[in-house]
């Protein structure tokens, strides 16, 4: 029941900036962390950014002071906002949603179907 639906995506020149947003339904209680991945053909998916529910931040390396993650718990939606952006970084962006279970250990892990952002001239 629980869906993630990514907005935002689209195709930009280098050195340009983009805002995705992702909504959250299904579920009344937050969730511990949610983020953003990217994926491209051929390549393997790794993290962009990442936010806890206390607010902590985690970031690649290469995005590090030009992207910027955010959430909204009271509305379940996490934003990131990409600044500077590279050719390089063209990708499908797929959000991600984290909450513990009882069981010690396990976890439930939602995934969105992805954005496409696209950074050419």
């Amino acid at each position: 029941q629980v869906q993630l639906v990514e907005s935002g995506g689209g195709v930009v020149h280098p050195g340009g900036s983009l805002r995705l947003s992702c909504a959250v339904s299904g579920s009344r209680f937050s969730f511990d962390a949610m983020g953003w991945y990217r994926q491209t053909p051929g390549k393997q998916r790794e993290l962009v950014a990442a936010i806890a529910n206390g607010g902590n931040t985690n970031y690649a390396d290469s995005v590090k002071g030009r992207f910027t993650i955010s959430r909204d718990n009271a509305k379940n939606t996490v934003s990131l906002q990409m600044n500077s952006l590279k050719p390089e970084e063209t990708a499908v962006y797929i959000c991600n949603a984290e909450r513990r279970v009882s069981v010690e250990g396990a976890k439930r892990v939602y995934w969105g179907q992805g954005t496409q952002v696209t950074v050419s001239s």
